[in-house]
């Protein structure tokens, strides 16, 4: 692997780097975007945990559909809507499994987005988690989450 020396920008650098970052917001969100959304009465979209069923079973987001990555190719077509939009999710920033969800989905057809952060960012900013005993909240971690109403950005 080569590794570019960091360096003084060049004039083409602000070209290349408006398109990668508008293609990642164009393919990714992140959990507070995705609960105001799924706070609203229609979200816009799909949410779906392609985690595996007992991790499912140890809490998962209300509102999500359980649908794991392997199972995508068979079971999609059932489950979801193709004119509806697709955010996926899985552990968190240490696990790829949203991303193998959402290039699935992506390759089946859906228009798919991926939720940054996974269910550990979802529990670290405070919101909830559904359990087998309810719903369940852990105060918002103050290192990862915003202590007002929105962090600004």
């Amino acid at each position: 692997m080569t590794i570019t020396p960091v360096g003084p920008a060049t004039r083409n650098d602000f070209r290349a780097a408006a398109a990668f970052f508008s293609a990642r917001l164009a393919f990714q969100t992140d959990v507070a975007d995705v609960h105001a959304a799924m706070a609203a009465a229609a979200p816009g979209f799909i949410l779906v945990d392609s985690r595996s069923a007992a991790s499912w079973e140890q809490g998962h987001i209300p509102g999500a559909i359980h649908l794991p990555t392997a199972e995508i190719p068979a079971r999609a077509a059932d489950l979801l809507d193709p004119e509806v939009p697709v955010v996926t999710y899985c552990w968190g920033p240490g696990c790829d499994g949203a991303t193998r969800a959402a290039l699935a989905l992506a390759e089946a057809g859906y228009s798919v987005k991926e939720m940054l952060g996974g269910v550990e960012y979802w529990i670290r900013e405070g919101f909830p988690l559904r359990t087998a005993a309810g719903d369940v909240t852990a105060p918002a971690d103050p290192r990862t989450a915003p202590v007002a109403e929105a962090c600004g950005c």
